[in-house]
C-alpha cells in the first residue's frame, strides 16, 4: 500500500539505489509511474506493505518501508531487488554496484567507481569537506540526518 514518503515514521526501512547515470525527465517520470504501481502491489507473506519511494537528483531510487505495520521479509526484498533488476535492465543502468560512490562537485552529481574516487581522494580533487550520499543509512530517519553528508563524516573518512 503506497503512503507519502514524508506520512511513514522514521523507523521505516530505507533501501538506496544509486544510478551510474542520470536519467532524463521522461525517464524518471515512466520510473515514477512503475515504482508508484510496484509499491501498491508489494507484499510480505500476502500482507500489503505500507510502502513509499523518493527518486532525487535524477540518479537516486529511494525506496521505504514501514516496519512497525508489517516487515519486509526475505521473499518482498528479493521482489524489490527483481523489480529493480528490471529496471537496470529497461534503461541500461546499473543500480546494484556498492563499489560506486556519488557524490557533490558543486552543483553536479559525480558517480565514480571507488577505486577512482580513492585516487580523487590521493590528488586532493575531493577532501572530507566534499558532499557524499551515504547509502549506507537503513531508516527514514537517518536518511534525513546522515544521507547527504562531508565524507568526513561518513564510510568514506577511512579515505582521508
Amino acid at each position: 500500500m503506497y503512503i507519502p514518503f514524508e506520512n511513514l515514521p522514521g523507523e521505516s526501512r530505507v533501501w538506496i539505489y544509486q544510478s551510474n547515470r542520470k536519467f532524463s525527465e521522461e525517464e524518471f517520470s515512466e520510473i515514477e509511474t512503475d515504482l508508484k504501481a510496484f509499491v501498491e502491489q508489494w507484499a510480505a507473506h500476502g500482507t500489503s506493505l505500507e510502502a513509499s519511494f523518493l527518486l532525487k537528483y535524477n540518479r537516486f531510487i529511494i525506496l521505504a518501508v514501514n516496519q512497525e505495520v508489517q516487515a519486509a521479509t526475505g521473499c518482498s526484498i528479493d521482489s524489490s531487488v527483481e523489480f529493480i533488476q528490471g529496471l537496470e535492465k529497461k534503461y541500461n543502468v546499473d543500480l546494484l554496484d556498492k563499489m560506486n560512490v556519488t557524490f557533490k562537485l558543486g552543483e553536479h552529481i559525480a558517480h565514480k567507481p571507488l577505486i577512482d574516487f580513492k585516487k580523487m581522494v590521493k590528488d586532493k580533487a575531493v577532501t572530507g569537506n566534499t558532499i557524499v550520499f551515504n547509502n549506507l543509512v537503513t531508516n527514514i530517519e537517518e536518511f534525513n540526518d546522515a544521507w547527504e553528508v562531508p565524507a568526513a563524516d561518513s564510510w568514506h573518512s577511512r579515505f582521508f
